[in-house]
């Protein structure tokens, strides 16, 4: 009896049509790779870094967007293997490790034996969805960033990084790279603010967006305004927007322990479809 050949391969531009339909199979937790795939048509000069391709056959099972993140997609026991194996050929390129918990857990499990310590490993996260009206009143206050308030959006931009991350997004010569980042979401018009006297009190960002679907990373409240509803009709009127003019299904992951922020996206309408680990360099 012939076996079937299993092979990794490191996909590019000619791989991407194959690609993005095997994202489709589950296109809302993959819509970050699946954003990437897209965006770069597979370009190693733009990825960053690598797309891996886990094959049986003729027949690409799994991925793997290699870069700045580590990202394993619909990724088969075999396929984390073989992932780990590349990565740790590579050593470690990436500042994070993140995904569905079913893949990056055994994933880091091989990692962890010879890569350094991270500095956090967020296990539980909750991936949530919503594709209907928010069941929250939007902000009507909330709207598009534009490029000419970015010195007032930045430093909204690195305390939530800051805090969220704990380290800061300036650290280690960083800050041109990050100011570029908040600049180019703003462009894309996907930066909503509420700002008042100056100063953003609300923020988040859409940070990848396919036909399927986007993803809303970076939800800020100032701290001195926190309690006072801000964060719920803020995210409805993201939400709203999003539904209406970005993508048919709105999706983010939230940690586990943040309590607050787990109760405004069920208050809005959020159900969790998937549960991530993030591990964090």
């Amino acid at each position: 009896m012939l076996r079937t050949q299993r092979r990794l391969k490191l996909l590019g531009p000619a791989d991407l049509a194959e690609v993005i339909a095997l994202l489709a199979r589950d296109p809302v937790v993959n819509v970050v790779c699946d954003y990437r795939a897209r965006l770069t048509q597979l370009q190693p000069r733009w990825l960053g870094g690598e797309m891996w391709g886990y094959y049986e056959g003729s027949d690409l099972l799994s991925v793997c967007h290699s870069a700045a993140n580590l990202m394993p997609a619909m990724a088969t026991p075999e396929a984390i293997d073989r992932f780990a194996e590349r990565a740790l050929w590579q050593g470690r390129r990436c500042w994070t490790v993140l995904g569905p918990s079913s893949a990056v857990e055994p994933m880091w499990d091989r990692l962890a034996r010879e890569w350094p310590a991270p500095r956090e490993v967020r296990r539980g996260q909750r991936h949530l969805e919503i594709h209907e009206d928010p069941l929250v009143e939007p902000d009507p206050l909330v709207r598009r960033s534009s490029l000419d308030e970015l010195d007032i959006v930045y430093p909204a931009s690195v305390a939530m990084y800051t805090e969220e991350v704990g380290v800061s997004p300036e650290e280690h010569g960083g800050g041109a790279t990050y100011r570029a980042r908040v600049a180019q979401l703003i462009s894309r018009q996907w930066s909503f603010v509420r700002i008042e006297d100056g100063r953003v009190v609300f923020k988040a960002e859409v940070a990848a967006a396919t036909p399927h679907a986007c993803q809303v990373q970076d939800v800020y409240v100032a701290p001195d305004r926190r309690g006072e509803g801000l964060g719920s009709a803020g995210m409805a009127a993201v939400v709203a927007t999003a539904l209406r003019e970005i993508a048919p299904v709105v999706s983010l992951y939230v940690n586990d322990g943040n309590l607050a922020a787990r109760r405004v996206y069920e208050k809005i309408g959020f159900r969790q479809t998937e549960t991530f680990t993030t591990v964090l360099f």
